[in-house]
């Protein structure tokens, strides 16, 4: 290679190792240059189902992504919260100056368990509000803590600024270490490199001339250093289907699981995990890789392929992942199928967020890359003071993109 282009795919590394994941601000920020209102006439309500298309233009606007009438029955009629525990079908809040909508906050009603209880859940969605009103934004998330048939408040999507005003609120980061740390696999190098270049500033010609270079060296660091995730064992057995078809076998996982003592984790059954991950109009595809071991269940990892490309990239995401024992074998089969599954998606790279140290060290063993929020993204407060003092503790959780609405949106 020439020295120009040894230059671009040394920065192509460099940047890998020094990444941060920028949380954008531009829902929730702080100075805007704008003037901030102080009318009197602006006000918090509950927000109503007629008040879905008028939301969800104002979210679109604001860069919240698309949403639809058809996904508001989705979560806040048809959630297995509200049809089989009873919570409360509350949609969230609106912002309002002289009848127009300035601001909004979802609330999303879900099941958890802890202890053999099952608890009730609230998890922000869609904060945003418009930048002369961001004063306000406090009165959204005060009416949220205020749910009184609410057990746990959760942020599992909170940007820089989220998180202060949820630490204003008494709200706790996650005691989950490194949650906020993606570790990821790199599966197109050519497509990577090029991201990574048009995302430096780099002119198109220098774009075209150092993503081939850089992509011969990301294909070697990969290579030489494994990596990529692979299974040589001849004892496991993997399925991959779509998440309608979850079978029995998944309900005694889960109920192990569960009853481990003093573990908090979202409760999963097929209705509530279909639920979670078919949603109207879904731009991302959910695939179910299930592990076997003469004939015997090991476990298993959803993986969610975006249907889009984001910064150049299309992405696929570990969304859940269980085992029935702490196996490296195990998980070493169900990574190497899902980077397989994700390639097959013409995916670019596939990311993990979350799950618990001894799984993730265990992930570690693949040597993948690594990224950072500026801040943890994950916040949780209880309504019962001693609830909330035993989840300051790192084993009382299982927390991962399942949790919360991070997998949650179409």
């Amino acid at each position: 290679m020439s020295p120009l282009e040894n230059k671009l795919a040394e920065a192509v590394l460099e940047r890998i190792r020094s990444r941060r994941l920028v949380q954008s601000e531009g829902n929730l920020g702080g100075a805007t240059g704008l003037p901030a209102k102080t009318s009197a006439a602006t006000k918090v309500r509950e927000a109503q189902f007629a008040d879905c298309e008028r939301v969800c233009a104002f979210n679109l606007r604001l860069g919240q992504g698309p949403d639809s009438p058809e996904n508001w029955k989705r979560l806040w009629l048809d959630n297995p919260a509200i049809v089989q525990g009873n919570a409360t079908p509350r949609i969230g809040w609106v912002l309002e100056d002289s009848g127009e909508i300035v601001g909004f906050l979802g609330s999303i009603p879900l099941l958890y368990e802890y202890e053999g209880k099952t608890l009730i859940a609230a998890a922000t969605c869609r904060l945003a509000v418009e930048p002369a009103y961001r004063a306000f934004s406090h009165l959204l998330l005060s009416s949220f803590f205020r749910q009184k048939d609410v057990d746990l408040f959760l942020n599992t999507s909170a940007t820089v600024a989220a998180g202060k005003m949820m630490t204003a609120l008494k709200a706790e980061q996650l005691p989950q270490k490194n949650y906020g740390t993606v570790l990821f696999w790199i599966l197109d190098s050519r497509s990577f490199a090029k991201s990574a270049l048009e995302r430096m500033g780099l002119s198109s010609i220098l774009t075209g001339v150092g993503s081939i270079a850089a992509s011969l060296v990301l294909k070697g660091d990969v290579t030489f250093r494994g990596r990529l995730p692979q299974s040589k064992s001849k004892v496991f057995s993997i399925v991959e289907t779509s998440v309608s078809e979850i079978g029995p076998e998944f309900l005694q996982l889960w109920a192990e699981k569960t009853n481990q003592p003093k573990l908090l984790m979202a409760k999963r059954s097929p209705e509530i995990v279909r639920w979670h991950f078919t949603a109207p109009g879904n731009r991302r595809i959910s695939r179910v890789l299930s592990c076997y071991s003469q004939g015997k269940f090991q476990g298993y990892i959803i993986v969610r392929h975006e249907g889009e490309v984001s910064a150049g990239l299309r992405r696929s995401v570990v969304a859940d992942l269980m085992l029935r024992s702490e196996d490296p074998h195990v998980i070493e089969a169900l990574l190497a199928a899902a980077c397989n599954s994700a390639k097959h998606a013409r995916s670019h790279i596939i990311e993990v967020m979350g799950f618990p140290g001894k799984i993730r060290q265990m992930l570690s063993r693949w040597k993948p890359y690594s990224r950072r929020y500026p801040a943890c993204p994950f916040f949780y407060k209880a309504r019962d003071r001693a609830l909330h003092e035993k989840l300051a503790s790192e084993d009382a959780w299982y927390a991962s993109p399942f949790d919360g609405d991070a997998t949650l949106w179409p």
